[in-house]
This record gives C-alpha cells, sequence and structure tokens, in this order.
C-alpha cells in the first residue's frame, strides 16, 4: 500500500468527494492509493471535519508479548533448532499455545539464536522455485571440506524433489571411489524400499565426477562416468563457477555445519 506524504493534497481530494465534485475512485487513483484505503481516510474526515493523520509514526500499536513466550520459544528451539515458520507450526502441536512466527523471530534474535542477513534486507526478485515434481527424478552430489570435523570431507546424495538425503558420509579424501560408494549404496536403496532407480545425477565439474582430460570427441575413461553408463543415469553438470545449480545441497552443507556437533560422529574411512 502506496503512503501520502502530501498532507494537502489528501485534504484537496478529502475536500472535493465530500462536497461532491469528484469521484471516489478517481481521487483514490490520484492518491495512488486503494478505494477501501480512501474511505477509511474520508470516514475519518467526515466526523473531525481534519486531515487524518498519516505517515511513517502511525498504525497499529504493537502488543505485549505474554511473559511465557520467551521461555517457550527457548525452549522449543533447544529441543528442535529450526527457524520461526517451522517452530510456530511445532510450538502450537506440542503446546497448544500459537505463537507468531514474526514474535517467535524476534525472541530468537533477542536471544542469539538467529542473525539477520543483511542480503535479506533489501527488496528482492519474486522468488523462482526450481524442483523436480517426482522424486528420485535427479539427485543432487557435491564434496564439501568439513569445518565441525577437521580433516574429513563430506559428501551426500540428496533428491532434488523431496530433499531427502538418500546417502552420505564423512571421508578422510573426496574421491571417485567414494563418490561411487555413496551412489551405489543410493540406487540400493532406493531398488529395495521403492523398485525405483535414479534416472539423473546432478554434480559439478569436481574430478570426483568429471574427468578434466578428455580427448577430440569430448569422450574420457572416468571411473565415476563409467559407473553413471553402467547404471543408466544421466550425468548433468552444474555451469562453471556457478553453485546454484547445485543450490539444495550446498544449503544442506549450511545446516550440517551449524548441526553438526549435536550428533556422535559418524566418520567413514576411505
Amino acid at each position: 500500500m502506496a503512503k501520502i506524504r502530501d498532507k494537502k493534497k489528501l485534504l484537496w481530494c478529502l475536500k472535493q468527494f465530500h462536497e461532491g465534485k469528484k469521484s471516489q475512485k478517481g481521487l483514490s487513483n490520484y492518491l495512488g492509493v486503494k478505494p477501501r484505503r480512501f474511505r477509511q481516510l474520508y470516514s475519518i474526515y467526515k466526523q473531525t471535519l481534519k486531515v487524518p493523520d498519516v505517515g511513517s509514526k502511525v498504525g497499529r500499536p504493537k502488543k505485549l508479548m505474554p511473559g511465557n513466550w520467551v521461555k517457550i520459544v527457548e525452549d522449543q528451539w533447544k529441543k528442535h533448532r529450526l527457524n520461526a515458520l517451522t517452530l510456530e507450526k511445532i510450538t502450537q502441536y506440542e503446546t497448544k499455545v500459537r505463537i507468531p512466527h514474526n514474535s517467535i523471530h524476534r525472541i530468537m534474535l533477542e536471544k542469539g539464536f538467529a542473525s539477520e542477513q543483511q542480503s535479506k534486507q533489501k527488496r528482492r526478485k519474486p522468488w523462482v522455485r526450481y524442483e523436480r515434481d517426482h522424486s528420485l527424478s535427479a539427485v543432487h552430489m557435491d564434496w564439501h571440506i568439513s569445518r565441525a570435523v577437521p580433516g574429513k570431507q563430506v559428501c551426500v546424495v540428496l533428491d532434488d524433489a523431496s530433499r531427502k538425503v538418500l546417502s552420505g558420509g564423512e571421508f578422510d579424501s573426496a574421491s571417485a571411489e567414494n563418490s561411487i560408494l555413496l551412489l551405489g549404496e543410493a540406487l540400493e536403496n532406493c531398488r529395495l524400499m521403492f523398485n525405483l532407480g535414479v534416472r539423473e545425477c546432478i554434480s559439478d565439474h569436481g574430478t570426483q565426477f568429471y574427468a578434466d582430460k578428455r580427448d577430440k570427441q569430448g569422450k574420457a575413461d572416468h571411473v565415476f562416468e563409467n559407473f553413471l553408463k553402467v547404471q543408466g543415469v544421466r550425468q548433468i553438470l552444474c555451469g562453471v563457477n556457478h553453485p546454484q545449480t547445485n543450490g539444495k545441497v550446498e544449503k544442506w552443507f549450511d545446516f550440517y555445519e551449524k548441526h553438526r556437533s549435536r550428533y556422535q560422529f559418524y566418520v567413514r574411512v576411505g
């Protein structure tokens, strides 16, 4: 909704409508507001014959937060470690107390459980969700140097549609053999549980997934590429220097670093 900053302009419009000289639709368009908002302003003007207060310092007063909300949010966050939107639903289900997610986020900021991201404070373009319609139509794979477990490297096979991690592990080194091990486990689990295979695998140009030296026809003898061909899985490569293509698994690595310390060590040697 547009903000009305020129009170003289607003007063002239209200007088014009009050005297029946102009229509409500034309005046609301002139002010850049909805007809309903114009009726609200005119209702106040009709009672007082004064320009209604408009601007940034008027609006609905803030409600005081009940004292028990802080304790509830603190306990729920320590238990689940989730964002405000998800915590709102879980808190209502478990405690039968509905706390708006905006209030939950405010409490989380005060307690240091969350932080403002400057990149999200500016106006953004409409968000477009790129996602497969069906599970197992594509999986993401990538390697990540662990900061939570120094000296280890992490890799997961993540389903694009459901975000389910089909297999994963922490290794001493990032290699094509370990990539094959994880993808092989994922394929075996999918066949046993769902009687389905994986159609496509999305990865970057790392040497664990793709040969850096190729012949004139663009072919190469690479163990991971050969494994995909045998399994009937099509390889989709990310654009060079474009990690957004593999953004879902990159986000999983972000959660991994935040929550890895909550769990016992599970390390593969390889």
